[in-house]
């Protein structure tokens, strides 16, 4: 009953400190989000159009024509 006690005790207390830590943010964070802010997020593919060099060059070649 013991050992059962001392391997259950490490996790849970492990849990408990993760909770209480996200409940403080949350409690005592001052600065405001604004509306339109998102979460954290990563992107890894910025787009899957044309590489920005080429579209430049291409609008460069559109305004050259039309002039």
């Amino acid at each position: 009953m013991v050992i059962a006690v001392a391997l259950l005790l490490l996790p849970v207390l492990a849990v408990l400190l993760y909770a209480m830590d996200r409940l403080e943010g949350r409690l005592f964070d001052d600065a405001p989000r604004a509306r339109h802010a998102r979460g954290r997020h990563l992107r890894l593919v910025h787009s899957t159009g044309e590489l920005p060099g080429r579209r430049r060059r291409a609008e460069r070649r559109a305004r050259r024509d039309a002039a």
